[in-house]
């Protein structure tokens, strides 16, 4: 499995940044997709998820209705637009398969999966 993410970037508050992520080694479009984040000094979260087809997301309840999980199952790609962008969203951000479903309490090992990308809001 390898998951690349690209387009973070520092932008001010209101603003907005589109992630990216590219998937290969695995079958993308059986598998849902999620976007997790890690925040200084906090645990990392999930905070999108997106169904194997695309015809289902859900949201932590701190980015609904500011962000928006898709994906192009011939591209084997997963994006996460995100919108009226605020300094708590500053963050590293990565993906990955949704490894327990509708879990936005939980708390996974983020830095252990790769890079990400980093998000910074601020003015």
């Amino acid at each position: 499995v390898q998951l690349v993410e690209s387009g973070g970037g520092l932008a001010q508050p209101g603003g907005s940044l589109r992630l990216s992520c590219a998937a290969s080694g695995f079958t993308f479009s059986s598998y849902a997709m999620g976007w997790y984040r890690q925040a200084p000094g906090k645990e990392c979260k999930l905070v999108a998820t997106i169904t194997s087809n695309g015809g289902s997301t859900d949201y932590a309840d701190s980015v609904k209705g500011r962000f928006t999980i898709s994906r192009d199952n011939f591209k084997n790609t997963v994006a996460l637009q995100m919108n009226s962008l605020n300094p708590e969203d500053t963050a590293v951000y990565h993906c990955n398969l949704v490894l327990r479903k509708g879990d936005f309490r939980g708390t996974f090992n983020c830095p252990g999966w790769g890079q990400g990308t980093q998000v910074t809001v601020s003015s």
